[in-house]
């Protein structure tokens, strides 16, 4: 079994920390274990810990005023969230929940800013990790303003591949509702995206996703999105 310890090490916030000094951080941390539907935070509440997920997915959302939810992340082994508890009297900009069974190792805030106050190296290796997230959700951003619903999908089952050839088949890590609304989709859209994607060898089967060709997946999710729309004509 995976330690806390290795799955931390490979937290892009904490892949430029000494060993050393990330053994004795998460030592004094704790690992929380959570059902799914369970609330780790709520947005507006004091941003007490830093959390890295060792199993399981957890979602980040923010509540619009209306009452919406707006699902801001969704995260795996070794991702972090909570961020906000870094820069100490802060806030969570969003509330975060499991949505599967799930294992988060739990870093109290007052312990991360103390480290950080005595190791630059522990400050370096946090902001380049949070740069390096930050990236991935203005990636994400384009994707959603510039991609097809169809081609979302395909981006989201070839992040879910071990390669980049072959067949492959996925299992869908969390309900199709959530990954509607982490694509920007509605639920019926996602449907009718899932059905256009025979058309390029994936077939669903309940939480499975069968792709006969991660190239041929590949070609589309980069082609021009103007020709991905003129194929659905």
């Amino acid at each position: 079994m995976v330690s806390m310890f290795e799955t931390a090490c490979n937290a892009a916030i904490f892949r430029r920390v000494p060993p050393d000094n990330l053994k004795n951080l998460i030592k004094q941390s704790s690992l929380r274990r959570m059902d799914r539907g369970a609330s780790v935070y709520l947005q507006g509440e004091a941003a007490h810990s830093l959390f890295v997920v060792v199993e399981g997915w957890i979602k980040t959302y923010r509540m619009t005023p209306c009452g919406n939810e707006a699902v801001v992340g969704v995260f795996t082994k070794s991702d972090t969230f909570g961020e906000e508890a870094a820069l100490g009297e802060g806030r969570f900009l969003s509330g975060a929940e499991a949505v599967s069974s799930a294992k988060v190792v739990q870093i109290d805030a007052r312990l991360l800013t103390n480290a950080m106050s005595d190791n630059l190296e522990l400050c370096q290796s946090m902001l380049s990790g949070a740069l390096e997230n930050n990236r991935c959700l203005v990636q994400h951003v384009e994707q959603l303003k510039s991609h097809t619903g169809g081609q979302r999908i395909a981006d989201f089952l070839l992040s879910l591949c071990d390669g980049r050839s072959g067949n492959c088949t996925v299992v869908l890590p969390y309900d199709k509702v959530l990954i509607a609304a982490w694509l920007g989709m509605k639920p019926e859209s996602l449907s009718r995206a899932f059905r256009r994607l025979k058309d390029y060898g994936v077939t669903i089967k309940k939480d499975r996703a069968v792709i006969e060709s991660v190239e041929r997946l590949l070609n589309y999710a980069d082609e021009d999105p103007a020709q991905a729309w003129s194929a659905r004509q």
